[in-house]
Protein backbone atom coordinates (compact mmCIF):
# COMPACT_ATOMS: atom_id res chain seq x y z
CA UNK A 1 0.00 0.00 0.00
CA UNK A 2 2.55 2.52 0.91
CA UNK A 3 4.18 2.28 -2.94
CA UNK A 4 0.67 2.75 -4.52
CA UNK A 5 0.59 5.48 -2.20
CA UNK A 6 3.96 6.96 -3.46
CA UNK A 7 2.63 6.80 -6.76
CA UNK A 8 -0.62 8.35 -6.11
CA UNK A 9 1.35 10.84 -4.62
CA UNK A 10 3.67 11.49 -7.66
CA UNK A 11 0.80 11.26 -9.97
CA UNK A 12 -1.02 14.29 -7.84
CA UNK A 13 2.50 16.33 -8.35
CA UNK A 14 2.73 15.44 -12.27
CA UNK A 15 -1.08 17.16 -12.09
CA UNK A 16 0.34 20.02 -10.36
CA UNK A 17 2.75 20.77 -12.63
CA UNK A 18 0.58 20.16 -15.61
CA UNK A 19 -1.49 22.51 -13.97
CA UNK A 20 1.54 25.34 -14.17
CA UNK A 21 1.89 24.94 -17.56
CA UNK A 22 -1.41 25.10 -18.98
CA UNK A 23 -1.52 28.65 -16.80
CA UNK A 24 1.74 29.98 -17.92
CA UNK A 25 1.96 28.31 -21.59
CA UNK A 26 0.31 29.97 -24.44
CA UNK A 27 0.39 32.25 -27.80
CA UNK A 28 1.74 34.93 -24.86
CA UNK A 29 4.14 33.08 -21.98
CA UNK A 30 3.41 34.42 -18.32
CA UNK A 31 5.48 33.75 -15.54
CA UNK A 32 4.58 31.73 -12.64
CA UNK A 33 5.18 34.55 -10.35
CA UNK A 34 2.61 36.46 -12.86
CA UNK A 35 0.19 33.37 -12.82
CA UNK A 36 0.33 32.93 -8.93
CA UNK A 37 -0.37 36.53 -8.41
CA UNK A 38 -3.38 36.02 -10.65
CA UNK A 39 -4.78 33.64 -7.83
CA UNK A 40 -4.28 35.21 -4.88
CA UNK A 41 -4.23 38.69 -5.41
CA UNK A 42 -5.83 39.26 -8.29
CA UNK A 43 -5.52 42.90 -10.60
CA UNK A 44 -7.95 43.68 -13.22
CA UNK A 45 -5.79 46.15 -14.64
CA UNK A 46 -3.10 43.80 -15.66
CA UNK A 47 -3.33 42.16 -18.81
CA UNK A 48 -1.47 38.89 -17.93
CA UNK A 49 -3.27 38.39 -14.98
CA UNK A 50 -6.38 38.91 -17.00
CA UNK A 51 -5.10 36.19 -19.34
CA UNK A 52 -4.89 33.64 -16.57
CA UNK A 53 -7.97 34.37 -14.46
CA UNK A 54 -10.24 34.99 -17.79
CA UNK A 55 -8.79 32.66 -20.25
CA UNK A 56 -6.64 29.85 -18.94
CA UNK A 57 -8.17 28.75 -15.44
CA UNK A 58 -11.59 28.14 -17.17
CA UNK A 59 -9.31 26.25 -19.93
CA UNK A 60 -7.49 24.05 -17.05
CA UNK A 61 -10.35 23.29 -14.86
CA UNK A 62 -12.12 21.78 -18.30
CA UNK A 63 -8.83 19.65 -19.08
CA UNK A 64 -9.04 18.25 -15.30
CA UNK A 65 -12.77 17.89 -15.12
CA UNK A 66 -12.37 15.85 -18.79
CA UNK A 67 -9.48 14.15 -18.12
CA UNK A 68 -10.28 12.72 -14.57
CA UNK A 69 -13.42 11.63 -15.96
CA UNK A 70 -12.14 9.86 -19.16
CA UNK A 71 -9.46 8.49 -17.08
CA UNK A 72 -11.73 6.60 -14.51
CA UNK A 73 -14.14 5.81 -17.23
CA UNK A 74 -11.94 3.64 -18.66
CA UNK A 75 -10.17 2.04 -16.01
CA UNK A 76 -14.02 0.74 -15.16
CA UNK A 77 -15.00 0.10 -18.52
CA UNK A 78 -11.55 -2.45 -18.64
CA UNK A 79 -12.62 -3.54 -15.11
CA UNK A 80 -16.96 -4.17 -16.36
CA UNK A 81 -15.41 -6.11 -19.23
CA UNK A 82 -11.92 -7.87 -18.22
CA UNK A 83 -10.31 -6.24 -21.49
CA UNK A 84 -7.58 -4.26 -20.80
CA UNK A 85 -8.05 -2.48 -24.10
CA UNK A 86 -11.49 -1.65 -23.47
CA UNK A 87 -12.47 2.31 -23.18
CA UNK A 88 -15.83 4.33 -22.93
CA UNK A 89 -16.10 4.37 -26.36
CA UNK A 90 -16.82 0.77 -26.22
CA UNK A 91 -20.43 1.92 -24.90
CA UNK A 92 -21.09 4.17 -27.67
CA UNK A 93 -21.14 6.91 -26.32
CA UNK A 94 -18.82 9.17 -28.40
CA UNK A 95 -21.09 8.08 -30.93
CA UNK A 96 -24.65 9.22 -29.98
CA UNK A 97 -22.76 12.50 -28.52
CA UNK A 98 -21.98 13.15 -31.95
CA UNK A 99 -24.95 12.27 -33.91
CA UNK A 100 -26.97 14.47 -31.38
CA UNK A 101 -24.70 17.42 -32.00
CA UNK A 102 -25.15 16.65 -35.81
CA UNK A 103 -28.38 16.55 -35.70
CA UNK A 104 -28.94 19.61 -33.27
CA UNK A 105 -26.86 21.65 -35.58
CA UNK A 106 -28.62 20.76 -38.65
CA UNK A 107 -32.01 21.34 -37.97
CA UNK A 108 -30.43 24.63 -35.55
CA UNK A 109 -31.80 23.29 -31.97
CA UNK A 110 -28.00 24.49 -30.69
CA UNK A 111 -26.45 26.95 -32.61
CA UNK A 112 -24.34 27.48 -29.15
CA UNK A 113 -21.94 25.66 -26.99
CA UNK A 114 -24.09 26.25 -23.88
CA UNK A 115 -26.59 23.97 -25.83
CA UNK A 116 -24.43 21.49 -27.50
CA UNK A 117 -23.31 20.47 -24.35
CA UNK A 118 -26.49 19.21 -23.44
CA UNK A 119 -27.38 17.74 -26.17
CA UNK A 120 -23.85 16.12 -26.28
CA UNK A 121 -24.45 14.60 -22.66
CA UNK A 122 -28.48 13.30 -23.62
CA UNK A 123 -26.99 11.95 -27.06
CA UNK A 124 -24.27 10.04 -24.64
CA UNK A 125 -26.39 8.49 -22.38
CA UNK A 126 -29.39 7.60 -24.75
CA UNK A 127 -26.45 5.58 -27.04
CA UNK A 128 -25.44 4.03 -23.52
CA UNK A 129 -28.65 3.28 -23.10
CA UNK A 130 -29.68 1.83 -26.30
CA UNK A 131 -26.69 -0.39 -25.62
CA UNK A 132 -27.43 -1.84 -22.78
CA UNK A 133 -30.81 -2.63 -23.54
CA UNK A 134 -29.61 -4.51 -26.41
CA UNK A 135 -26.99 -6.60 -24.77
CA UNK A 136 -29.60 -7.25 -21.99
CA UNK A 137 -31.23 -9.28 -24.28
CA UNK A 138 -31.21 -12.94 -24.96
CA UNK A 139 -28.59 -15.37 -23.52
CA UNK A 140 -25.62 -14.13 -21.18
CA UNK A 141 -27.95 -11.15 -20.90
CA UNK A 142 -25.71 -7.65 -19.39
CA UNK A 143 -22.30 -10.02 -19.99
CA UNK A 144 -19.32 -7.91 -21.32
CA UNK A 145 -18.82 -9.42 -24.21
CA UNK A 146 -22.30 -9.25 -25.36
CA UNK A 147 -22.61 -5.32 -24.22
CA UNK A 148 -19.31 -4.59 -26.00
CA UNK A 149 -20.54 -6.44 -29.80
CA UNK A 150 -23.36 -4.45 -28.98
CA UNK A 151 -21.47 -1.00 -28.93
CA UNK A 152 -19.14 -2.20 -31.66
CA UNK A 153 -22.41 -2.43 -33.75
CA UNK A 154 -24.55 0.74 -32.13
CA UNK A 155 -21.34 2.80 -32.94
CA UNK A 156 -20.87 1.54 -36.60
CA UNK A 157 -24.43 2.18 -37.30
CA UNK A 158 -24.91 5.66 -35.29
CA UNK A 159 -21.78 6.86 -37.07
CA UNK A 160 -22.68 6.17 -40.77
CA UNK A 161 -25.90 8.20 -39.94
CA UNK A 162 -23.85 10.76 -39.17
CA UNK A 163 -21.55 10.89 -41.80
CA UNK A 164 -24.41 10.62 -44.21
CA UNK A 165 -26.10 14.05 -42.68
CA UNK A 166 -22.50 15.92 -42.96
CA UNK A 167 -21.75 14.81 -46.14
CA UNK A 168 -25.41 16.87 -47.48
CA UNK A 169 -24.91 19.24 -45.06
CA UNK A 170 -21.96 21.68 -45.85
CA UNK A 171 -22.64 23.94 -43.04
CA UNK A 172 -23.30 21.49 -40.67
CA UNK A 173 -19.78 20.30 -41.53
CA UNK A 174 -18.03 23.31 -40.81
CA UNK A 175 -19.57 23.84 -37.23
CA UNK A 176 -18.92 20.12 -36.50
CA UNK A 177 -15.70 19.88 -37.57
CA UNK A 178 -14.89 22.63 -34.61
CA UNK A 179 -16.69 20.51 -31.80
CA UNK A 180 -15.22 16.81 -33.31
CA UNK A 181 -11.65 17.63 -33.04
CA UNK A 182 -11.68 17.92 -29.26
CA UNK A 183 -10.61 21.13 -27.34
CA UNK A 184 -10.56 23.01 -23.91
CA UNK A 185 -11.10 26.41 -25.86
CA UNK A 186 -14.36 28.60 -26.32
CA UNK A 187 -15.42 27.19 -22.79
CA UNK A 188 -14.85 30.21 -20.60
CA UNK A 189 -18.02 32.46 -21.01
CA UNK A 190 -20.02 28.98 -19.94
CA UNK A 191 -21.68 27.42 -16.70
CA UNK A 192 -20.26 24.04 -16.58
CA UNK A 193 -20.59 23.97 -13.28
CA UNK A 194 -23.69 21.14 -13.73
CA UNK A 195 -21.07 18.99 -15.18
CA UNK A 196 -18.67 19.19 -12.69
CA UNK A 197 -21.06 18.02 -10.39
CA UNK A 198 -22.10 14.94 -12.42
CA UNK A 199 -18.20 14.28 -12.68
CA UNK A 200 -17.95 14.54 -8.85
CA UNK A 201 -20.50 12.56 -8.13
CA UNK A 202 -19.79 9.93 -10.56
CA UNK A 203 -15.99 9.44 -9.23
CA UNK A 204 -16.79 8.64 -5.60
CA UNK A 205 -19.94 6.76 -6.99
CA UNK A 206 -16.94 4.46 -8.80
CA UNK A 207 -14.97 4.34 -5.60
CA UNK A 208 -17.46 2.95 -4.03
CA UNK A 209 -18.72 0.12 -6.36
CA UNK A 210 -14.86 -0.73 -7.04
CA UNK A 211 -14.63 -3.25 -4.43
CA UNK A 212 -17.64 -5.27 -5.79
CA UNK A 213 -16.23 -4.84 -9.43
CA UNK A 214 -12.81 -6.07 -8.43
CA UNK A 215 -15.03 -9.02 -6.28
CA UNK A 216 -16.72 -9.98 -10.01
CA UNK A 217 -13.54 -9.80 -11.34
CA UNK A 218 -12.70 -12.70 -9.33
CA UNK A 219 -15.64 -14.82 -11.25
CA UNK A 220 -18.84 -14.70 -10.84
CA UNK A 221 -19.34 -17.31 -8.28
CA UNK A 222 -16.97 -16.16 -6.06
CA UNK A 223 -18.56 -12.69 -6.32
CA UNK A 224 -22.25 -14.39 -5.72
CA UNK A 225 -20.27 -16.14 -2.48
CA UNK A 226 -19.11 -12.92 -1.46
CA UNK A 227 -22.81 -11.57 -1.59
CA UNK A 228 -22.10 -9.33 -4.18
CA UNK A 229 -25.71 -8.55 -6.77
CA UNK A 230 -23.95 -8.86 -10.20
CA UNK A 231 -26.62 -7.51 -12.28
CA UNK A 232 -27.03 -4.78 -9.88
CA UNK A 233 -22.89 -3.70 -9.90
CA UNK A 234 -22.68 -4.19 -13.62
CA UNK A 235 -25.47 -1.51 -14.65
CA UNK A 236 -24.42 1.20 -11.38
CA UNK A 237 -20.87 1.08 -13.56
CA UNK A 238 -22.34 1.58 -16.98
CA UNK A 239 -24.67 4.52 -15.35
CA UNK A 240 -21.05 6.03 -13.63
CA UNK A 241 -19.22 5.31 -16.81
CA UNK A 242 -21.82 7.09 -19.04
CA UNK A 243 -22.01 10.22 -16.61
CA UNK A 244 -18.04 10.15 -16.61
CA UNK A 245 -17.96 10.06 -20.64
CA UNK A 246 -20.79 11.63 -21.44
CA UNK A 247 -19.76 14.88 -19.54
CA UNK A 248 -16.40 14.55 -20.62
CA UNK A 249 -17.55 14.64 -24.33
CA UNK A 250 -20.24 17.37 -23.68
CA UNK A 251 -17.74 19.30 -21.95
CA UNK A 252 -14.48 19.29 -24.69
CA UNK A 253 -15.65 17.43 -27.26
CA UNK A 254 -14.52 13.52 -28.37
CA UNK A 255 -11.04 12.72 -26.80
CA UNK A 256 -9.29 9.27 -27.40
CA UNK A 257 -7.14 7.54 -26.11
CA UNK A 258 -6.91 8.80 -22.57
CA UNK A 259 -9.50 6.26 -21.48
CA UNK A 260 -7.92 3.36 -23.01
CA UNK A 261 -4.03 4.43 -22.31
CA UNK A 262 -3.89 5.57 -18.99
CA UNK A 263 -6.13 3.23 -16.72
CA UNK A 264 -3.64 0.38 -18.78
CA UNK A 265 -0.37 2.51 -17.91
CA UNK A 266 -1.56 2.95 -14.09
CA UNK A 267 -2.56 -0.52 -13.81
CA UNK A 268 1.33 -1.94 -14.92
CA UNK A 269 2.13 1.07 -11.84
CA UNK A 270 -0.67 0.19 -9.42
CA UNK A 271 -1.70 -3.32 -10.03
CA UNK A 272 -5.00 -4.77 -9.91
CA UNK A 273 -6.12 -2.80 -6.83
CA UNK A 274 -9.17 -0.94 -8.53
CA UNK A 275 -9.69 1.79 -5.70
CA UNK A 276 -5.84 2.49 -6.02
CA UNK A 277 -6.20 2.66 -10.05
CA UNK A 278 -9.26 5.07 -9.82
CA UNK A 279 -7.31 7.34 -8.38
CA UNK A 280 -4.09 6.82 -10.17
CA UNK A 281 -6.12 6.98 -13.20
CA UNK A 282 -8.01 10.21 -12.46
CA UNK A 283 -4.82 11.93 -11.45
CA UNK A 284 -2.88 10.79 -14.54
CA UNK A 285 -5.80 11.33 -16.93
CA UNK A 286 -6.46 14.63 -16.09
CA UNK A 287 -2.18 15.57 -16.27
CA UNK A 288 -2.36 13.84 -19.83
CA UNK A 289 -5.01 15.83 -21.34
CA UNK A 290 -3.38 19.04 -19.99
CA UNK A 291 -0.35 18.07 -20.86
CA UNK A 292 -1.14 17.32 -24.82
CA UNK A 293 -3.10 20.87 -24.40
CA UNK A 294 0.09 22.37 -23.75
CA UNK A 295 1.84 20.51 -26.37
CA UNK A 296 -1.10 21.31 -29.38
CA UNK A 297 -0.17 25.64 -27.98
CA UNK A 298 3.48 24.83 -28.31
CA UNK A 299 3.92 22.92 -31.61
CA UNK A 300 1.40 24.96 -33.40
CA UNK A 301 2.79 28.63 -32.20
CA UNK A 302 0.69 31.08 -32.64
CA UNK A 303 -2.10 29.19 -33.46
CA UNK A 304 -2.85 25.77 -31.59
CA UNK A 305 -3.58 22.48 -32.62
CA UNK A 306 -6.94 20.80 -30.45
CA UNK A 307 -6.74 18.62 -27.52
CA UNK A 308 -8.29 15.41 -28.98
CA UNK A 309 -5.74 15.40 -31.90
CA UNK A 310 -2.87 15.94 -29.86
CA UNK A 311 -4.17 13.01 -27.63
CA UNK A 312 -4.84 10.59 -30.49
CA UNK A 313 -1.20 11.58 -31.89
CA UNK A 314 0.65 10.79 -28.75
CA UNK A 315 -1.78 7.79 -27.61
CA UNK A 316 -1.06 5.89 -31.06
CA UNK A 317 2.66 6.43 -30.29
CA UNK A 318 2.19 4.88 -26.66
CA UNK A 319 0.41 2.11 -27.98
CA UNK A 320 2.98 1.75 -30.89
CA UNK A 321 5.58 1.09 -28.16
CA UNK A 322 3.70 -1.26 -26.25
CA UNK A 323 2.65 -3.20 -28.83
CA UNK A 324 6.67 -3.85 -29.88
CA UNK A 325 6.86 -4.97 -26.58
CA UNK A 326 3.75 -6.73 -25.71
CA UNK A 327 4.50 -10.93 -25.07
CA UNK A 328 2.29 -13.03 -27.70
CA UNK A 329 1.88 -16.81 -26.50
CA UNK A 330 0.58 -19.18 -29.18
CA UNK A 331 -1.29 -21.29 -28.07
Amino acid sequence: MRTRALIAIAAAIVLVAAVALSLAVGSRAIDLGTVWQSLTSYDPDSPEQAIVRELRVSRTLIGILAGAALGVAGALMQSLTRNPFADPGLLGINAGASLAVVIALSTGIATTFGAQVWVAFAGAGLAAVVVYAIGARGAAAGAPVRLALAGVAFTALVSSVTYAVLLVNDETLEQYRLWVAGSLTGRQNHDLSALAWIVLVSLAAGLLASRQLQAIALGEDAARALGVRIGATRTLVIVIVTLLAGAATAAAGPIVFVGLAVPHLARALVGASLPWLLVVSALGGAALVLVCDVLGRIVAYPGEIGVGITTAFLGGIIFAVMARRMKVVEL
